[in-house]
């Protein structure tokens, strides 16, 4: 048995195909991860999300800022805009049964697995865990957000968690404000200020970043130890980059025209596919 854990999807339904056939996966045999993001940008994001109803019961797939979007649009809380491509998705006959499953999807997993003769405690987000926050801050934060995502209110959770503010804890006037930074935080995520607040303007290139920006990866993080690594996506412009050993970024920007990653726990092997169309 191998455990694979591919980044963003982003509806790019060849590429995977293309990976699982290049690792020769095997449902009955070997664990699909996913970082989140398995809808919109690339051209076929409902037969991603059909083939991964499929298997779900052998796949683990965290939920992405994009599938919180698509969501969103499901609820009427959000509008589409004109790089999105969830037509497909949103005119399937299946679209109540996809998107009732992906409201019941976390928004973290955590599983040890034997790599490299060690038994190592893997956490998968989609954009990562604050330097701030412990384990128990994840789980207890996570398991809240996905609460009110699944829950038979998750219209009014979706109406209102949406927004670039607040950037910080100590800025959160409400619940529904503390619920949107924590959301913010796992799913959306890449850089802090020099104050400790969260800026969700610039995407790009650490290189390329203002002074006052640095990646939340850079920081000394709670979660960390030598028995524990992190999985991410979220963050194309890494190309797989960030200089730790025990932080593994894996989106590598497929539906932008460069490939679609996978890892293997047990090895830490890497795997690619370019982009196929």
């Amino acid at each position: 048995m191998s455990t694979y854990v591919i980044g963003d999807l982003q509806g790019c339904f060849e590429e995977l195909q293309k990976l699982l056939t290049t690792v020769q996966f095997r449902e009955d045999r070997d664990a699909l991860w996913l970082c989140g993001d398995i809808v919109n940008r690339g051209p076929e994001s409902l037969k991603c999300l059909s083939y991964l109803y499929s298997i779900r019961e052998n796949c683990k797939i965290v939920l992405g800022n994009h599938d919180l979007h698509l969501l969103g649009i499901i609820e009427g809380s959000r509008s589409p805009t004109e790089s999105d491509t969830l037509e497909e998705v949103l005119e399937s006959s299946d679209l109540i049964i996809l998107a009732e499953w992906m409201k019941t999807l976390p928004f973290h997993h955590i599983e040890k697995v034997k790599s490299d003769g060690m038994e190592i405690e893997f956490i998968m987000t989609h954009a990562g865990v604050p330097p701030s926050w412990t384990k128990q801050d994840l789980l207890e934060r996570s398991e809240e957000l996905s609460k009110y995502l699944s829950n038979a209110n998750s219209e009014n959770f979706l109406n209102n968690i949406f927004g670039n503010y607040p950037n910080l804890p100590n800025e959160c006037k409400s619940d529904i404000e503390r619920l949107r930074l924590n959301i913010n935080y796992i799913t959306r995520m890449r850089y802090f200020d020099e104050d400790g607040s969260l800026d969700l303007k610039f995407k790009g290139r650490t290189i390329d970043a203002p002074i006052n920006l640095k990646p939340w990866f850079e920081y000394e993080s709670k979660i960390l130890n030598e028995e524990t690594h992190l999985l991410f996506g979220h963050w194309a412009a890494l190309e797989g980059f960030t200089g730790k050993n025990n932080i593994s970024a894996l989106d590598t920007g497929c539906a932008w025209g460069n490939k679609l990653t996978a890892l293997r726990l047990e090895d830490k092997t890497i795997f690619s596919c370019d982009k196929l169309n």
